[in-house]
């Protein structure tokens, strides 16, 4: 007799423990095992004992803060998924979490259905078929930049870059697409699951940070260049 499915173990990071226990009850109904920190000390703590398989994680903590926290685990090589939850709109919350290595975000108020959706859709895009043979990853190579997915690194004019990985997750897709124009929607789709329920915004950050790395002139961008009203095109080299 094979053992049951284990259950996903989320951990939650959040120093409002009204949310927390109202987040847990809705999880733990939904399937997931849940453990939780009131705070960002702690939290690192815990996930480095537990290795959860995704982490939520509050963004407006005292002390240690969820930017802090997750730029800690990304430092550490980590690629569990993270979740960053912030009571905020200022983009800023956004900008910092996507660029310290989270792979979404929400954004209080919102909706169990909601948040339960996201996790299952970051879970799945981190899980690896079973029994599925290994796929072959070519390098890849577009100009001055070139890619290997294998060992996950990317080098621009012959210097590695370090990206986090839905960075580069939205670059392979656009140097497989290269001289062709990827539509926003169509990104979203690709990177984020057809499941994806936030808006394009997460796109538009990754695509700037981007730029900012590969770049010569992240202001007058030559290599990933906007199709206004449409999406991105990876141009070939003249």
């Amino acid at each position: 007799m094979t053992d049951p499915t284990p259950q996903p173990v989320v951990l939650i990071v959040e120093d409002e423990e009204s949310f927390v226990d109202a987040v847990t009850i809705g999880l733990e109904r939904e399937g997931f095992k849940v453990r939780s920190a009131s705070n960002g000390t702690d939290g690192l703590a815990l996930f480095r004992k537990l290795k959860p398989d995704l982490v939520l994680l509050d963004v407006m903590m005292p002390g240690m803060t969820g930017i802090d926290v997750c730029r800690a685990i990304r430092a550490e090589g980590d690629s569990t998924p993270i979740i960053m939850v912030t009571a905020r709109t200022e983009e800023l919350d956004v900008v910092l979490g996507l660029e310290f290595g989270a792979d979404d975000y929400v954004t209080k108020p919102y909706r169990l259905r909601e948040l339960t959706a996201r996790i299952r859709a970051v879970l799945r895009r981190n899980t690896v078929g079973a029994g599925g043979a290994p796929r072959e990853l070519p390098l890849k190579e577009v100009g001055e930049v070139r890619l290997d997915p294998e060992r996950h690194e990317v080098r621009v004019r012959g210097d590695v870059v370090q990206l986090p990985r839905k960075e580069f997750e939205v670059l392979e897709l656009l140097m497989d697409r290269a001289g062709r124009v990827v539509s926003r929607d169509f990104a979203i789709e690709q990177v984020w699951g057809d499941d994806y329920v936030g808006d394009t915004k997460t796109l538009d950050v990754h695509i700037n940070r981007l730029r900012g790395r590969l770049e010569e002139d992240a202001s007058k961008p030559t290599q990933i260049v906007t199709v206004r009203g449409v999406g991105y095109r990876f141009e070939l080299p003249r």
